[in-house]
């Protein structure tokens, strides 16, 4: 009987947009890896760390525009495992926030092939930060919620409870948001959230087209639809964005995003 030989699956965060925010393992993965899929918003200058051997396969989702379906990146994932040693899967942010990073592993792990997850920085957390705004803080902040937006068409029942949610985090951080914020914020509302309770709006994270806006739950609509924002967005709501210290903000990178669809 022949045995089987399969390389290694790394699942990669990437980090929120600024290649400085690569940790130092994922950037040297990316350097040494003999394959590498790769996902939507991963900027050009983090693609042109790879060596010049290695094969590049973008199997990228955005709303309306899927490559490929999952199960075929699945499969994908099994044959480079067949046909290389180290296989680097790069996602956006961290790869077991809402990345597929968890079905992956799984499937990964099913079929025999070794894998290893290295974290990176969610945008959930980087947005904020680079705007100077805390996601949690002894004063106003002691938990945070980070929570899709976006959840899958074919799923039976909403598994995501605004109305608890409402009362039952002080610091939401909302990813994949902005096409559902009608129906989010109707639901806070009925959950007992108060109208004036402050938001922030953070397109483009921590990269050159960054665009941020604030304004309360009340006025979120009308406000986002008259400045016309557009994902990637993080929409964070709570008292902790008072805190606020615009001095501590980092510019962001001046990076080759790919177009937004």
């Amino acid at each position: 009987m022949i045995e089987m030989h399969f390389g290694k699956v790394f699942l990669v965060g990437s980090g929120p947009g600024d290649p400085d925010l690569l940790t130092v393992k994922a950037h040297r993965l990316i350097s040494e890896c003999d394959a590498l899929v790769y996902d939507s918003l991963i900027p050009k200058e983090v693609l042109d760390l790879v060596k010049d051997s290695c094969v590049l396969k973008f199997v990228g989702k955005r709303k309306g525009h899927h490559s490929i379906p999952q199960s075929k990146t699945n499969a994908l994932l099994v044959e480079f495992a067949n046909n290389f040693d180290c296989v680097v899967r790069l996602k956006g942010g961290d790869p077991f926030v809402f990345g597929r990073g968890g079905e992956e592993a799984a499937y990964l792990e099913k079929h025999g092939i070794p894998v290893e997850v290295v974290p990176g920085v969610t945008a959930g957390i980087a947005a904020p930060a680079y705007l100077g705004i805390p996601v949690t803080h002894r004063l106003s902040g002691s938990s945070v919620t980070f929570v899709s937006g976006h959840e899958e068409i074919d799923k039976k029942r909403a598994s995501v409870h605004w109305e608890l949610l409402a009362k039952g985090s002080d610091v939401l951080v909302v990813y994949m948001g902005l096409h559902n914020l009608q129906y989010i914020v109707k639901r806070l509302l009925a959950g007992g959230m108060n109208s004036s309770t402050p938001v922030v709006v953070i397109q483009q994270a921590t990269v050159i087209g960054q665009r941020f806006l604030k304004t309360s739950l009340a006025e979120l609509l009308d406000d986002v639809q008259l400045a016309t924002f557009s994902s990637p967005s993080i929409v964070l709501i709570g008292k902790v964005i008072e805190n606020q210290v615009e001095a501590s903000s980092p510019e962001p990178a001046n990076v080759t995003m790919p177009i937004p669809f």
